[in-house]
């Protein structure tokens, strides 16, 4: 049994056809014009594959979209304690109830943040709370429990 080698490799019959070659003479298949029809910009030269055929380009038509957009990032109502402490409460903190005595905006989510004291046991239900906050609730007596 012979040894195949790469010398030996053909492709396989029919695969492969001759290059045609173009222009080569008025009386040849693809002589003069070589298939190109006459004149304009496909008989000259390439077309751009982003041409349109002279109308505005797609990529004139669309607006310019400048900067970034950071869309995902949350926004909170920012509160402080010392806010907390100077008003009235029956035991439980909610965004909600922060909104009805007028220390949250109206929409979106609510944070505590620790800047002040507070001596009030209350029970916080928020939807976010810095780590001084929540210990100086914690330490004054009261819980804290996040909502989603």
């Amino acid at each position: 049994m012979k040894k195949m080698k790469f010398h030996h490799l053909k492709p396989a019959e029919g695969s492969k056809s001759k290059k045609i070659r173009v222009a080569r003479g008025e009386s040849g298949k693809r002589g003069k014009t070589a298939g190109r029809g006459t004149k304009g910009t496909g008989a000259r030269g390439t077309v751009p594959a982003r041409f349109e055929g002279g109308q505005t380009p797609l990529y004139q038509r669309l607006p310019k979209l400048r900067g970034l957009k950071n869309n995902p990032k949350m926004s909170y109502s920012v509160v402080n304690l010392n806010d907390i402490a100077n008003k009235e409460w029956d035991g439980e903190v909610t965004p909600e109830s922060l909104r009805e005595k007028g220390l949250a905006k109206k929409k979106g989510l609510v944070k505590i943040l620790g800047d002040g004291e507070i001596e009030a046991t209350l029970t916080v239900k928020i939807d976010a709370i810095s780590n001084n906050a929540k210990n100086k609730i914690e330490n004054a007596g009261g819980s804290v429990e996040i909502i989603d």
